[in-house]
């Protein structure tokens, strides 16, 4: 790492074109950026710190700020800014500090930054390695339904799909086999998967190596020509085959139980597996909103309290091998 002589307020212009070039965000949220990090500009100025440079950034200028940010008012009125709110400027703080580590000049890890938290806010159950390998590894693959069942528990924690989203999936949408053939060759590790999600919000989604070959064990055991990816193999006759959502979350809790984990261990937190997965390896919570298809980045910012060294240590180990975090504005959805 390296030492910048210049002060941090001389280091935004720099920022706001990196977000642009190497994140690829845009313009309004380069104009977001750039209003957040307005505020700390100015509480620089007010403490007397223009001239801060990088390294010489301390914990303790971070926590002053936040209590700066505690205490601003919302333009004329009397009321403080909501803890939503001053994560805005929190999290725009920690993508500089992001930056700061991109280009090896010195100054603190941005996990220094902690949100502010409300009285509300919910706690986020996640599952760590092992307990996930241990719920992957729980269906018996020497009957149909349970290869398709190691498929579904695979494909939720690879991607960070909603139960719902999951079980809309149509066969012809996961082309597999194409995906491992171009894997021999070295033209990829993950394939990427396009679906609508919650409110007609279309995002991106990557299943691992070791998603796809779950997901061929599963269909090359198959000999129906139903249309949807995962069927109900106990549905009455005349019947939808279709897997439906509650079903899959019947069949999540058997494995819960098998796998001997906290029964409170439901579709979700394998979703909550994911994103602290992503977001402990340090990828951009704006990316994480788009990963998870959260309209609002308010949603996302849960998942940035239990980012630990722990989170990474599972990451390096599990994620880091078999999943490609790819790329990420107010209310309450997960």
């Amino acid at each position: 790492m390296k030492n910048s002589d210049k002060p941090i307020v001389e280091h935004v212009p720099d920022f706001l074109d990196w977000i642009d070039v190497e994140r690829g965000l845009s313009s309004k949220s380069q104009e977001n950026y750039s209003r957040f990090l307005r505020k700390f500009l100015v509480w620089l100025k007010k403490e007397g710190l223009e001239d801060l440079k990088p390294h010489e950034l301390s914990p303790a200028h971070l926590w002053e700020y936040r209590v700066f940010l505690a205490r601003t008012h919302h333009g004329s009125q009397e009321k403080s800014l909501k803890k939503s709110t001053q994560n805005y400027y929190l999290i725009a703080l920690r993508s500089l500090l992001n930056y700061f580590a991109e280009r090896d000049i010195t100054s603190l890890p941005s996990e220094k930054v902690k949100l502010a938290r409300g009285k509300g806010d919910p706690d986020v159950r996640f599952l760590v390695l092992d307990q996930v390998e241990r719920l992957l590894e729980a269906p018996d693959t020497n009957t149909l339904a349970g290869l398709r069942d190691r498929a579904l528990l695979e494909t939720l924690f690879s991607t960070g799909m909603r139960v719902s989203e999951l079980t809309a999936l149509n066969r012809e949408q996961v082309k597999v086999k194409e995906t491992l053939v171009r894997q021999a060759h070295h033209e990829g590790e993950d394939m990427e998967l396009g679906i609508v999600g919650k409110g007609g919000r279309a995002r991106t989604v990557y299943l691992s190596q070791r998603t796809l070959k779950a997901l061929k064990a599963y269909l090359d055991a198959r000999d129906d020509m139903e249309q949807p990816l995962f069927i109900n193999y106990r549905s009455l006759i005349g019947a939808s085959r279709r897997l439906t959502p509650r079903s899959a979350q019947n069949l999540i809790k058997k494995y819960v139980i098998l796998a001997g984990l906290p029964i409170t261990t439901t579709p979700h937190v394998l979703r909550h597996s994911f994103a602290t997965d992503l977001l402990a390896k340090g990828v951009d919570i704006k990316i994480l909103q788009e990963f998870l298809g959260h309209k609002n980045i308010a949603a996302t910012q849960i998942y940035a309290h239990v980012t630990s060294k722990q989170l990474r240590d599972i990451h390096r180990k599990f994620h880091g091998s078999n999943t490609s975090p790819q790329d990420g504005s107010n209310g309450s959805e997960q």
